[in-house]
């Protein structure tokens, strides 16, 4: 691969994929063969598994994995080594010498533009200042992997590995990732199942199928066209190929006993055994999904009346307000820490709101599914234990067939259910799932962990349920082929749209700016007391900012000030010349350690000032 290559590495689950990209990384070993790099290329490695980050802040924690933190010390060091120094003494020269080329390295490591790319980074994938210097330890598994991934990017090496990227990131730090990579210059080599990722970022496939990769020079979608048009074409010449054996086979048998057609005979049997037949290839095995019919429901089947949920001091919403109606397929949206998991619990009874009422209507058999697995199954049974508790009068005979359709046969039902991956813990709780009669399915992150081909079957089976939908996911191409109705959180409150996710897209900026058309509703209602109350309350932002702005002006244009002078030192600095008055030189230092120190408190003041002002709402 060259740079400027993005390409999807492809295969069903089971395949070997996140193994490869562990020994291309240097995590395994390989049992045969090597793996080669050209020349010092470096590689950047993003595991689907939880990262460790140990106990430090956000901040540090990039400083120290990208060698910045590392680097800023050396250069204290030989600063420190400079200021000890006698004029003119080998020690000063040494140290000089040591400090250019430390410094002329930490420069083009982006030492100096590090903190404004690391909020840069962490923007786009959806923290929040503050975030910088909270402790790792104290975000979620999903958040880890965002700071971890942040931490990849940061470093910029020449070879990008990824495992599945956009499986903890929400659909707008999706967007942002694929304009990222676009722009990047050097190799990606990645693993994802979200389709419309897929399209946008890959510009050549590695489709790993029985141990061996064929390289496709196109996009996903022209991939999976012409994938399949080849399996067309070899199931026609297969058939093709048939007749022709049949055609003389039969010839051979009619006339093998007559010797005036021997010479004939001769030559079909010559034929038969130089020709080279064709070999269809096994289908790999597939989920097969159906759920049974789904009892009837009243029209209204659930509702949530002036519902509020608060953990400690962060209020996740308030005031909720919304009706789900027999048959509907509605997804729910919104940025990762929205409340979508919150809400989802709230309505499947596992957890009660603060304020306000979950109802839900005559007859409703609901079934949740949760994207924590450990509350889907219980981690110290086996499968057929788990298999065996959904409460369904299903035959044992007919179980196991079903436990077979997932992929579960043999010894596989005899496996503790700690042991399996996240594919086959999901598969299994799709089972139950199925298993559970409901007519209100309530989904969050379903297709985690799902190969490609399953989440199609899936996707399938859902069109094809007679009950009640409502779904979180984060794959766009899966919600957009399914939701007929997006409900969106956003800063506390509720947002309905009546269309499928692209529909939702197009219009939820005429909808944040008020705008009502096509049947699109919010809530709250766009009244003219409203109007005017939004009028209020902008002008009263305004003025609040306006205080702050003034002196966030002013600590800008002493840090444009300040940084000019520091690089007009380092460009001395930087010229031989310089070297030859070791006084001047000490000078010079002395200088840009003074702007260094105000620079520190003139970058904090503006971060405080910054945050202040983002807090006015």
């Amino acid at each position: 691969m060259t740079d400027g290559t993005r390409a999807a590495l492809v295969g069903d689950n089971g395949a070997g994929k996140t193994t490869l990209l562990r020994v291309l990384a240097g995590k395994m070993e390989p049992d045969g063969g090597t793996v080669e790099y050209v020349g010092s290329a470096t590689i950047g490695y993003l595991p689907q598994d939880l990262a460790e980050l140990g106990d430090g802040s956000v901040m540090e924690f990039l400083s120290e994995d990208s060698g910045i933190a590392g680097m800023r010390t050396r250069l204290e060091e030989t600063e420190e080594r400079i200021s000890r120094a006698a004029e003119n003494s080998a020690e000063l020269k040494s140290a000089l010498a040591a400090h250019e080329d430390m410094e002329h390295e930490f420069s083009h490591r982006g030492g100096y533009g590090f903190e404004a790319m690391v909020k840069k980074i962490l923007r786009g994938l959806g923290f929040v200042p503050k975030d910088a210097e909270r402790p790792c330890g104290e975000f979620s598994g999903g958040w880890r992997m965002r700071i971890a991934l942040a931490a990849i990017l940061l470093r910029a090496p020449d070879v990008l590995l990824l495992d599945e990227p956009t499986n903890h990131l929400d659909t707008e730090s999706m967007e942002w990732l694929e304009n990222w990579l676009r722009d990047y210059r050097g190799i990606i080599l990645f693993v994802s199942h979200d389709r419309r990722f897929l399209g946008r970022i890959a510009g050549e496939i590695a489709d790993l199928e029985r141990g061996e990769i064929t390289r496709y020079s196109m996009g996903y979608e022209r991939y999976l066209a012409g994938k399949e048009a080849a399996r067309e074409r070899l199931e026609q010449a297969i058939e093709d190929q048939k007749e022709r054996i049949e055609h003389i086979q039969r010839f051979v048998e009619r006339f093998r006993y007559k010797s005036s057609k021997a010479t004939q005979v001769q030559s079909r049997i010559k034929q038969l055994e130089k020709m080279e037949i064709y070999a269809q290839e096994a289908p790999s095995q597939s989920v097969k999904i159906k759920f049974p019919e789904a009892p009837r429901s009243g029209y209204k089947v659930a509702g949530a009346e002036g519902i509020s949920k608060r953990y400690a001091d962060n209020e996740v919403f308030s005031g909720i307000s919304f009706e789900l109606h027999r048959g509907e397929r509605a997804a729910l949206v919104g940025v990762n820490g929205a409340g979508k998991s919150t809400l989802m619990r709230l309505i499947s009874g596992t957890e009660t709101p603060d304020a306000g009422t979950i109802l839900l209507g005559h007859n409703v058999k609901l079934a949740y599914f949760s994207q924590e697995s450990a509350m889907n199954l219980d981690y110290s049974h086996t499968v057929w234990e788990e298999a065996s508790r959904t409460g369904s009068s299903m035959a044992e005979a007919s179980r196991r067939d079903l436990l077979g359709a997932f992929l579960f046969s043999g010894d596989d039902i005899k496996k503790t259910v700690s042991v399996l991956s996240g594919g086959e813990k999901s598969r299994l709780s799709l089972f139950k799932l199925i298993l559970s009669s409901s007519n209100f399915l309530v989904l969050d992150e379903p297709t985690n962990h799902l190969d490609m081909k399953t989440r199609e079957i899936f996707q399938n089976a859902l069109l094809q349920y007679g009950g009640t939908l409502l779904i979180v996911s984060h794959d766009r191409y899966f919600l957009d082929n399914l939701a007929e109705r997006v409900l969106e959180i956003r800063d506390g409150k509720l947002y309905d749209y009546s269309g499928n996710y692209s529909w939702f897209i197009e219009k939820r900026d005429e909808t944040l700016s008020g705008a009502q058309e096509n049947g699109a509703k919010t809530q709250p209602a766009d009244t003219k007391e409203k109007r005017r109350r939004e009028t209020e309350e902008r002008n009263r932002i305004h003025r609040e900012r306006k205080k702050f702005s003034d002196k966030l002006a002013s600590t800008e244009r002493a840090i444009e000030s300040s940084e000019a002078r520091r690089s007009e030192i380092d460009t001395k600095l930087c010229d031989p010349a310089t070297h030859t008055d070791s006084s001047s030189v000490q000078s010079l230092m002395i200088e840009r350690k003074a702007i260094e120190d105000a620079l520190a408190s003139d970058y904090a003041q503006w971060e405080e000032l910054s945050e202040a002002m983002e807090e006015i709402k």
